[in-house]
This record gives C-alpha cells, sequence and structure tokens, in this order.
C-alpha cells in the first residue's frame, strides 16, 4: 500500500508538476510580445539612419520575419531565435559591404526593443525599435484641392540632399541628368492622391519615395512583373501586370496612399489596388512611420524627368 500524502504534499507535487506548464505560458507571452513589425532607427557614425523589421509566427514554435536595412529590399530572416530574454537573428548580406553576414541581436525592455547589429564588414552598430503604427483609417477620405508641386519654372518648393544635385528645371521639365542628390519637397503629407508624369532613358532608374518611407518603383523593366518592377512598391508589392511603356516615352503614375494601403495606376492600368505597405524601404527619410512626410524623388540612380506633379492631400 502507498504511504499516505497529506494535503500540503499533494498540493506540493501539483505545484512541481504545473512548472514546465508555467514556464512554458512565460516564454510564450515573450514571444507574443516580439511579433508584430518594428520601426527601428540606427545609431550609424554619419548620423541616425532608418530601418525596419517584422517578426510573425511559423507553425507551433518557430518564428521568421523579413528585415529592410538602410538601402535595399525586404530580405527573409529564416529563423529568429529566442532565449535568455533575447531574440538574435543573422542573414547574408545585401548592399552591405563585406563578406560576412548581418547579425542581429536586442532585447525587449516596457514595450520596445533595443541592441546591437554587426555588419558583414565586422562594423558593430546601436540600434533601438519601436512598434509600427498600423496606419488603420476608418470611413472614406475627403479630398481637399490639388496642389501642383512642380511650377515648371524652377525648384522653389524642392531641396536637394547633399551636394552633387543635378536636378534642374527646364520647359516645364523637371530634370535629373545623371546620378546625383535626391530631391525632397519641402512640403509634408499624411494621406493623399498623387499625379506624376515621367521619362527615363533605356536602362535608368529611379523612384518616387511616398512620406519619404515607401518607394514606388521608376526602372526600365519589361516582363514578368516583379517587387522592382514600373510602379512596384520596392521591394514588398510587385505589379499584377507589366504596364511599362517605352523608354525615351512620357508615362504616368497615379498613386492614392490612404493610412498603409495604397494603389498604384501605371499608364492607366491599375496595377496595385489597395493593398498594405508592410513598412519602409531602403534609402527612407526616416522610420517614424506615423508621421507626415514629403514626397522624394530620387536621383541618385540614374537620368529622369518629370512633369505634371500634382498632389491631392486628404482634408
Amino acid at each position: 500500500m502507498s504511504p499516505r500524502r497529506t494535503l500540503p504534499a499533494l498540493l506540493a507535487l501539483g505545484l512541481v508538476a504545473s512548472l514546465p506548464a508555467v514556464a512554458a505560458t512565460a516564454s510564450e507571452n515573450a514571444t507574443d510580445e516580439l511579433v508584430g513589425r518594428w520601426d527601428i532607427t540606427i545609431s550609424a557614425p554619419e548620423g541616425a539612419a532608418p530601418s525596419w523589421l517584422e517578426i510573425r509566427r511559423s507553425g507551433a514554435n518557430a518564428l521568421v520575419g523579413q528585415f529592410v536595412g538602410v538601402a535595399g529590399s525586404a530580405r527573409p530572416i529564416s529563423r529568429v531565435e529566442t532565449g535568455g530574454g533575447e531574440m538574435r537573428f543573422a542573414i547574408p548580406p545585401q548592399w552591405e559591404g563585406g563578406n560576412g553576414d548581418l547579425s542581429f541581436e536586442g532585447r525587449l525592455k516596457d514595450g520596445k526593443l533595443s541592441g546591437t547589429m554587426q555588419l558583414p564588414d565586422g562594423k558593430r552598430q546601436e540600434w533601438s525599435a519601436a512598434r509600427a503604427p498600423t496606419l488603420h483609417r476608418t470611413g472614406t477620405p475627403r479630398w481637399g484641392q490639388p496642389i501642383r508641386l512642380l511650377d515648371g519654372k524652377g525648384l522653389e518648393g524642392w531641396r536637394a540632399l547633399g551636394e552633387s544635385s543635378q536636378w534642374s528645371v527646364d520647359g516645364g521639365v523637371l530634370r535629373n541628368a545623371k546620378a546625383g542628390a535626391n530631391l525632397v519637397s519641402e512640403q509634408r503629407f499624411t494621406d493623399f492622391k498623387l499625379h506624376v508624369e515621367l521619362r527615363f532613358p533605356k536602362g535608368s532608374n529611379s523612384g518616387v519615395y511616398l512620406r519619404g518611407r515607401h518607394e514606388v518603383q521608376i526602372a526600365d523593366t519589361f516582363g514578368e512583373p516583379a517587387s522592382d518592377s514600373l510602379g512596384a512598391i520596392y521591394g514588398f508589392l510587385a505589379p499584377s501586370e507589366d504596364a511599362s511603356g517605352k523608354p525615351g516615352e512620357w508615362q504616368s503614375l497615379d498613386i492614392t496612399l490612404v493610412g498603409r494601403k495604397v494603389t498604384v495606376v501605371v499608364n492607366g492600368r491599375t496595377v496595385i489596388c489597395d493593398r498594405e505597405i508592410p513598412g519602409i524601404t531602403g534609402g527612407a527619410l526616416d522610420s517614424d512611420e506615423g508621421a507626415p512626410g514629403p514626397l522624394m524623388l530620387q536621383g541618385d540612380h540614374g537620368p529622369v524627368e518629370f512633369r505634371n506633379i500634382t498632389l491631392t492631400p486628404v482634408l
């Protein structure tokens, strides 16, 4: 016959038996707090630089995600490791110099992430991150009066970023002669409708950054649509079809941005319809996604021309 156990002893046994479940629950809660999108600010030697991270569940236990660095497109994270109150992952280099992986580690505290990253060349940088806003809008937008952002006479209302500006205006056309500085509007916007006409030579590349953070790709592309095709949200959303014209021809972009939802029309054909933009593009001005931002025209890749830039802001 088994010895009789007292009630305290039984309770003690029950408590001991429940410890693994309690530990698992605590671990799951910590993991749940990591899941989501994060707007990152990197403390780089030349100043603050924007970045972005998404962590999501895959199956019962794994965490995966995607990451956007200071430059380039969103790249997949095959596994996010957690343990000891920390998270970490490593991904191959993209546009960074060096041959090693980009290693990323951080710790969650008071709802914010912070940590260090080691670049492929071995240099280390500190970073901090806040949870990205949902930017969810309710109701139907009420639009204001259209604003002509280019008067066709000069660069009033715009400023170049850097000293190597190749931008000029002639005959109503804004022209970037060759790779140089990007161009940013002085006005800042939240939600809007944008019309812009553009022309570029064979092989060239540019872009329009919405709020200075989300790039609508401009490139000499033809064929199967991809996330780096004309009209794509670079690295995130591919056009549904190739609506591009020929190099040297005037083409048009009509873009509606409401919160994170974007619609892109290329040469009169809708190629992205009310899709969510997950996060910032490499090359963004900052990672403060909840704030108004300017338009930025990319000039650091190649020659491009713009005309009839008209923006209709939300009221």
